[in-house]
């Protein structure tokens, strides 16, 4: 499939000396480094012999390869940062000469900032995209609201669904965006695949990135977590349902937002005209991964588990959010809720402004159910409000809040 990130890394690449690739686990970095030129050298840190070609010396391994080099799972050696940044800053005028990938955002991320700041571009790789299984572009939706188009008319227009029906949409709420299970397509695989991922994420990601850290007690954590997703988090009841203090457990939060399982959602507070809840909301990332840890074994089950609004909601956040960092926008994402009850599912702010998004899984959404998003566009001066449904066309309900199906995301 091709990866919405290609164009992305392109560009990137003629604006910065090195480009960051960072996601979780067996997401497509690796596969993403083979759409690069054949004159591309390739280094996976995780492979001994690499490891100890650039370990033993990195300053002088980047004076010998200075220029269209590819280091696979950078954050397994802290010490190479420093080295890229002598070796950029040697030519610092010559673009598009490193690329480094990395799985582990927590350790990454930190050394990034220390070491490379002003001379990288950061590209979040994510599972598969809607989008990439049902196209490999970003939806003209999407696009126009970056490039700032406000009129919802204009934003409407000519759009068209992905290929595919409902039962396609399902489908891929159900998998999730996971490559290896997508490309088997064979559920025993996706469920064998699934429990080995997780095994690997707790023994070996999360045990070398937080070597002092109770296994035991995270484990218990990551188990509760599937059923905390679309949650309020309140970290106080989840300390005590696991056992550990309240610190540790957002300790633990802030863990499994940095390794990419989990996405926490801020709650927004700007200029809010009523009094709201500030408590950060939270989704799994992926939903294939949700339902693998709820034990839900197909679409029709997941239909009718208590959880299906909150994976929906999750899902379509998340694929708003990745076809945003495929465009290489730089935005904020929200979620807001006010002491009464009145909710918006995602708020974002970019420099294309607020965009407030109300996500329903049904295919009929009425008056009454916009109440919310309605209010919170007056009040905030919103252009224009989306919500993201399973309706069968786009349509306005009113001046100012655009009704579009997921398909056509």
């Amino acid at each position: 499939m091709k990866r919405v990130y290609e164009s992305l890394l392109s560009e990137y690449l003629s604006m910065f000396p090195c480009v960051a690739l960072i996601g979780p686990r067996q997401s497509g970095k690796t596969t993403l480094l083979h759409t690069l030129p054949s004159d591309w050298r390739r280094f996976d840190l995780e492979s001994s012999s690499d490891y100890s070609v650039i370990a033993g010396d990195p300053d002088l391994f980047l004076r010998l390869n200075s220029d269209k080099v590819a280091i696979d799972e950078a954050q397994m050696l802290p010490g190479l940062f420093s080295s890229l940044r002598v070796a950029i800053d040697a030519d610092r005028s010559r673009k598009g000469r490193f690329v480094i990938t990395g799985s582990s955002s927590p350790s990454l991320l930190r050394s990034i900032s220390e070491s490379l700041a002003g001379r990288i571009g950061i590209i979040e790789i994510s599972p598969f995209m809607w989008a990439e299984v049902k196209g490999g572009a970003v939806s003209p939706l999407l696009s126009r609201i970056v490039d700032g188009v406000g009129d919802p008319q204009s934003l409407l227009e000519n759009l068209t669904p992905r290929q595919g029906g409902i039962d396609d949409v399902f489908d891929y709420w159900f998998r999730g965006g996971y490559p290896e299970p997508w490309l088997a397509n064979n559920r025993r695989f996706s469920d064998r695949w699934a429990d080995q991922y997780v095994a690997a994420y707790l023994h070996r990601d999360v045990a070398r990135l937080f070597p002092g850290l109770n296994q035991e007690r995270f484990r218990l954590f990551l188990q509760t977590l599937s059923g905390l997703s679309g949650q309020v988090i309140n970290y106080a009841s989840v300390a005590r349902g696991i056992g550990v203090s309240q610190p540790t457990a957002r300790d633990y939060f802030e863990i499994a937002h940095g390794t990419f399982i989990w996405r926490r959602i801020p709650a927004w507070s700007k200029k809010a005209a009523k009094r709201i809840v500030k408590h950060p909301k939270g989704y799994m990332r992926d939903s294939g991964l949700l339902h693998f840890l709820l034990r839900i074994q197909d679409t029709s089950a997941l239909l009718g588990h208590p959880q299906a609004g909150a994976s929906w909601e999750g899902m379509v956040i998340e694929e708003i959010i990745r076809q945003f960092n495929g465009l290489g926008v730089s935005f904020d994402y929200y979620y807001y809720r006010t002491s009464a009850g009145a909710e918006v599912d995602l708020v974002l702010e970019g420099a294309f402004g607020t965009v407030p998004i109300e996500i329903k899984l049904g295919q009929n959404v009425g008056l009454r159910d916009l109440r919310s998003i309605r209010s919170f566009i007056d009040e905030q001066a919103c252009p224009f409000g989306l919500v993201i449904s399973n309706d069968v066309k786009t349509r306005l309900y009113d001046d100012k809040l655009l009704g579009v199906p997921f398909s056509f995301l």
